[in-house]
């Protein structure tokens, strides 16, 4: 959900962007000209004053420039005016009368979110994949961050800022500059902002010359940890708030998150719901301001919690007599009256659907303060944007190369229970429990199995599995499947399965084996649904939602596939999985038990002066372009 380190892998697309490998290697004219368009995620931009704030009590007070997300040295010595260059205000979201932060430009921006010699390792998001792409020879120019203030929903961003105008720019920009389209990567929330780009676009250009600007613009976009569906961890962020990590009380987050627009962006919803078309109101002679009709299918009806796992939260509203117990809470509520005679709490549980149209947040508008902040921008920002409501699901992106990219098999939150914890706002819910899906099972946060509709495998610690794996849908009736080690090997292991039958919003369960010590990729690939277009879903084992962008194995992949991709003598639609030898120097380690290099054929013991232990002396025998050519 939140990008925090997430932009990372895309540099390894940019390796493409290159005439030669590490090591050397031939393209033909033309095929160097590709740029990368970088859309990181959420809280993974810096953003930096823009006004000048006293901090009294403090010797560090902010002045233009400095930066505030993240400055942690400010966050700890002066909190309060470090909140003031954070918040917004929930209702129109302008900035703090005191202070005002704009997000920082290019790649600066998502390098290293607070620089220095410890707080820069810890909050590195850029700056050493760049290092490897500058190793590779990449060009300064190919390579493209469009940061943005994440804390903004999509309308604002391009009222404030015209960033929609901007990136379109951007891409017009970098076809005149490399003269090739761009690959696209974004990861979580940049999912959704690069999802609102394309429907904001339709608007923005004559619709006979849309699908011809996407193919000029756009070669392939990399959907990485997209939350398709929503993730749950922003309604726990919403009610008790999530500190990111940062030395600050869950209240005070809280406070934080919910004073921004985009807290609403990634709500859970159901796939079996959607809105009018905006595209068609555009045209037509109803106004765009208008209160777009929320419609659900029969499915959303028949289906337990809107098809996901289990309800996505659960709220024990206090009895008459439970005053006492919850003394900041007095208020009515419809429940059952016999629960209330003998001071039991009630119970209220709300799916994805009622989370998404304000169900939940009008149910629970007498017990807690901040709900008619949340539901203005739940209906202004959302369910009326002229463009598009984002808590609908997705169709396929009408790009000619979808690659869908996330972990699985890790314990993820998918449901909540709270509780009224007696406190005034923002202190005043406690999670009782916490419904976790791990493997296809779902637990309490106690280990009791709790019943429910678990998926065939589990999310990537932060998005659930059911929101991840939407993409599915978005391969055809036929689909080839094959299932590798994620680390290197002679393709022994590798699984392969040809024209798997594939329902619509059906998942695709493949009969494959499993070593339990083995963490493997799992590839969904068709090129024969859609003319001209391919379709690709890459699951990782273990993968987690912010440290998958940090996985050389992933990078390695993706440096492959577009490799393969741009080729002239390319043999097959995607790069095959056979084998995946070493293609580094970095990739070369010693082997104790033969007491040589491993990987022989490819790897050799060749000292250089700095080398402090065997492994750094293992270097390729062969240039890395040597070994490409067996993906071809």
């Amino acid at each position: 959900m939140r990008g925090g380190h997430v932009t990372i892998l895309a540099a390894s697309f940019l390796l493409l962007l290159t005439p030669a490998a590490h090591g050397g290697g031939s393209f033909t004219q033309g095929q160097d000209r590709l740029s990368g368009i970088i859309i990181p995620g959420f809280a993974s931009t810096q953003l930096r004053a823009w006004s000048i704030l006293d901090c009294p009590y403090s010797p560090l007070d902010f002045n233009p420039l400095d930066l505030v997300w993240l400055d942690t040295t400010k966050l700890l010595s002066a909190v309060n005016c470090w909140l003031k260059c954070m918040l917004l205000d929930p209702y129109n979201q302008t900035d703090h009368p005191d202070c005002k932060s704009r997000p920082d430009s290019g790649l600066s921006a998502i390098t290293e979110l607070d620089p220095g010699y410890i707080t820069g390792p810890l909050s590195s998001v850029w700056k050493e994949w760049v290092k490897w792409c500058i190793e590779f020879g990449i060009e300064a120019n190919a390579i493209i961050a469009v940061p943005y203030d994440w804390r903004l929903p999509p309308s604002k961003l391009e009222e404030r800022d015209l960033y929609f105008h901007k990136l379109k720019l951007t891409f017009e920009t970098a076809l005149k500059l490399r003269g090739g389209p761009s690959i696209v990567f974004a990861h979580s929330l940049g999912n959704n902002v690069f999802r609102y780009f394309l429907e904001w676009l339709k608007l923005e250009i004559a619709p006979k010359v849309y699908m011809k600007w996407l193919d000029e613009h756009i070669h392939a976009y990399f959907a990485v940890g997209a939350p398709l569906l929503g993730a749950t961890e922003t309604v726990k962020a919403t009610l008790s708030g999530f500190t990111f990590g940062l030395p600050v009380s869950e209240g005070t987050a809280r406070l934080m998150f919910n004073s921004f627009g985009s807290s609403v962006w990634m709500m859970p919803f159901s796939k079996h719901c959607r809105t009018d078309n905006g595209y068609l109101k555009h045209f037509s002679a109803r106004s765009k301001k208008g209160h777009a009709a929320h419609l659900c299918d029969d499915h959303e009806f028949q289906v337990n919690y809107s098809g996901w796992p289990t309800n996505i939260v659960n709220i024990e509203i206090p009895s008459t007599r439970g005053d006492d117990a919850y003394p900041s809470i007095i208020g009515t509520a419809q429940v059952n009256m016999s629960d209330m005679e003998y001071g039991f709490p009630t119970q209220l549980s709300f799916s994805a659907r009622e989370v998404s149209d304000g169900t939940f947040v009008r149910a629970i508008a007498d017990y807690d303060p901040d709900s008619k902040r949340l539901l203005y921008q739940l209906e202004e920002s959302y369910h009326k944007d002229p463009v598009l409501n984002p808590l609908t699901p997705w169709d396929r992106p009408p790009l000619k190369n979808i690659f869908c990219i996330y972990g699985v098999d890790l314990k993820t939150e998918v449901g909540y229970y709270f509780a009224p914890s007696g406190k005034p706002y923002p202190d005043n819910w406690i999670i009782t429990d916490v419904v976790y899906e791990l493997e296809g099972s779902l637990y309490s946060r106690s280990g009791n199995l709790v019943e429910g509709n678990p998926g065939a495998a589990s999310g990537d610690e932060t998005v659930p599995y059911y929101s991840l794996s939407w993409c599915k849908n978005w391969l055809g009736s036929k689909v080839n499947i094959t299932r590798a080690p994620q680390s290197e090997h002679d393709g022994s292991d590798v699984q392969v399965q040809l024209d798997v039958e594939h329902e619509p919003e059906m998942d695709i369960i493949p009969n494959m084996t499993r070593s339990p010590r083995v963490k493997y990729i799992t590839y969904y690939e068709d090129s024969e649904s859609l003319p001209g277009k391919r379709t690709a879903v890459w699951e990782l084992d273990k993968a987690n939602h912010r440290n998958i962008v940090r996985s050389s194995v992933l990078m390695r992949e993706l440096w492959l596939e577009m490799w393969h991709d741009i080729h002239p003598d390319k043999k097959s639609n995607f790069v095959t999985k056979a084998t995946r030898g070493p293609l580094r120097d970095e990739d070369c380690y010693w082997d104790y038990g033969k007491a040589r290099c491993a990987w022989a054929e490819h790897c050799e013991y060749r000292y250089l002066f700095g080398d402090v232990h065997l492994g750094q002396s293992c270097r390729l025998k062969n240039s890395s372009a040597d070994l490409l050519l067996h993906y071809v």
